[in-house]
């Protein structure tokens, strides 16, 4: 198999796992990685659309959507909880 035909089943498949774990960002608790990875794989994706062109772009603009929404709305929940424990510990809630 030729080396350009590797690399673009490589980015077919990142930008699967990056919708993948775009919907896993929306997960309670556990959410919050996945987000992360989630926009990794897509900064990867992206260097390689420059060469290639990718058939499954939707799959990976949606996951990016998705871990977005998801990394906003668990680091807002983390703030509050951090924050609300903060307040718990100096006597103020």
């Amino acid at each position: 198999m030729n080396n350009d035909a590797i690399a673009k089943i490589k980015m077919l498949k990142s930008s699967l796992r990056c919708f993948a774990y775009g919907l896993l960002s929306l997960v309670p608790v556990f959410g919050l990685p996945f987000a992360i990875g989630a926009l990794w794989i897509s900064g990867r994706v992206r260097a390689q659309e420059k060469l290639f062109w990718n058939a499954a772009r939707p799959y990976r603009i949606w996951g990016v959507a998705c871990a977005a929404v998801g990394a906003v709305f668990w680091l807002g929940v983390l703030a509050i909880i951090i924050g609300r424990a903060l307040m718990i510990a100096q006597g103020l809630g």
